[in-house]
């Protein structure tokens, strides 16, 4: 295990909340769906429940978000980091009655891993198996998932996609006795939460996600996870980066941000920096605004741009206030599917062309086989810093597309933890874009100056 065995606290002085892991074997065996159920389960009995994701995901926060009506925010040792980890779980255990965590993959996949963050903070994992296709086998992988690591806090087990009470004995009978059975979950249509290329459909494009969320909920009441997990002591921690950020950093600065169904990848914790920091946050659509509202940065998240090209190509007002917006030199930070709306020009999956916004000299195509997946940090050598303040920001990539831009690159990412190279950043005009998402309290000095009003280049 790459980092420290527990927090560096003394015992006595936490703050105790059940809390649980949603795990599993692999992705795709329904920790998402399993995660949401019980948050809206023990939403519905009028407990405020907290719900972390491990990783660096966008997608299932949103679905995790409306099904427990609080913000989602990452948990990652690395990108976050142990300390950010730690503030995170202690600030929700003090105003929640439960927490739940949505781990990554397989439980023991990435480093970190779910396992990871299961140990660290010594909180039971709940492993959700798939076991539509399986019988006895079912012991064998709780057996496998439970054993694995020896020091590994383990709840039990639920069985995913299981409809016959015969195939739910077939699978208690096989399962040791000490194991608990928490039951099972049927495979049913009008749960399960329908996908593409990057994830999961988003919350918001969902018009029955309420319905489904409450019908899963439902199906919680059958099973033995009604009943409010063990308590796990959660501690304070000191000395954390966010610590010492100054509430009027970026006081008198209006940040743009643009949200819709085409950009509504960005992390919860982005935007509480940036508050935290005295920002003023404005959001506004690609898709239906006429133009970007009064402020001093733009902000343009990742997404899907390349579901919604024909109406953004379309919306020349508002694509013409970003251009008068640039040639102002107002600062302009981009990510991903928000860098390829700055581009000249975008291809969907049907080998459909679209103008964007023109900002930035190159084109990009989107592909059905993945570019990019991982975990890196990229340093920014292009602003001042003081000698002990460092010029790395960690982040994340995830795309389907590959672009051809017209710039030589002024940085390049690092993959973690392999070390192998990653994505390009580029800076044009008074602009910074990458493929890569920022995880801005990784570097709070750094972020504020590249959400500086005052920064040009």
């Amino acid at each position: 295990m790459p980092f420290t065995d527990k927090p560096k606290n003394q015992t006595g002085t936490g703050v105790l909340c059940p809390a649980l892991i949603i795990s599993a074997p692999s992705s795709g065996s329904g920790k998402t769906t399993i995660t949401a159920a019980l948050a809206r389960y023990h939403r519905n009995r009028g407990r405020k429940v907290t719900v972390f994701k491990v990783g660096p995901d966008f997608i299932d926060p949103m679905i995790l978000r409306q099904a427990s009506g609080e913000l989602v925010y990452q948990l990652d040792l690395w990108l976050v980091g142990e300390q950010g980890c730690q503030e995170l779980l202690y600030r929700a255990a003090l105003t929640s009655d439960l927490i739940l965590i949505e781990g990554v993959m397989g439980l023991f996949d990435g480093t970190p891993s779910s396992a990871d963050i299961a140990e660290y903070f010594n909180i039971p994992v709940l492993a959700v198996i798939d076991a539509s296709a399986m019988a006895q086998t079912f012991a064998a992988v709780t057996y496998g998932l439970a054993k694995h690591r020896p020091n590994l806090p383990f709840s039990g087990v639920i069985a995913n996609r299981v409809n016959s009470q015969r195939h739910e004995e077939l699978l208690v009978t096989s399962l040791a006795s000490e194991f608990k059975f928490y039951g099972r979950i049927p495979k049913e249509a009008a749960i399960t939460l329908p996908e593409r290329h990057l994830g999961l459909v988003q919350a918001q494009e969902l018009a029955d996600i309420d319905q489904q969320l409450d019908h899963a909920a439902d199906l919680i009441a059958e099973t033995a996870l009604t009943k409010l997990t063990a308590e796990v002591e959660f501690f304070p921690t000191i000395n954390t980066s966010l610590a010492t950020l100054s509430d009027t950093a970026l006081a008198d600065t209006r940040i743009a941000i643009i949200k819709d169904k085409a950009f509504s990848f960005i992390y919860a914790a982005n935007i509480a920096f940036l508050k935290q920091a005295g920002a003023e946050i404005i959001y506004c659509s690609a898709l239906t605004d006429v133009g970007l509202p009064e402020a001093d940065v733009l902000y343009l998240p990742g997404g899907y741009p390349e579901l919604y090209a024909q109406s953004l190509s379309e919306n020349i007002t508002f694509i013409q206030s970003i251009k008068n917006f640039a040639a102002a030199n107002k600062p302009i930070v981009a990510e991903c599917g928000g860098m390829l709306y700055l581009l000249d020009e975008l291809t969907n999956l049907e080998d459909q062309s679209f103008k964007m916004a023109g900002l930035i000299p190159g084109s990009a195509v989107m592909q059905k086989k993945l570019a990019a997946i991982g975990s890196q940090s990229v340093e920014l050598p292009i602003f001042n810093l003081d000698e002990n303040e460092s010029t790395i920001m960690r982040g994340h990539s995830f795309h389907y597309s590959s672009a051809n831009i017209a710039l030589t690159p002024i940085s390049q990412t690092i993959h973690h933890p392999s070390e192998r190279l990653g994505e390009f950043v580029y800076q044009h005009g008074n602009i910074i874009a990458s493929y890569m998402h920022w995880y801005l309290p990784s570097n709070p000095e750094l972020a504020v100056k590249l959400f500086n009003k005052n920064r040009r280049f």
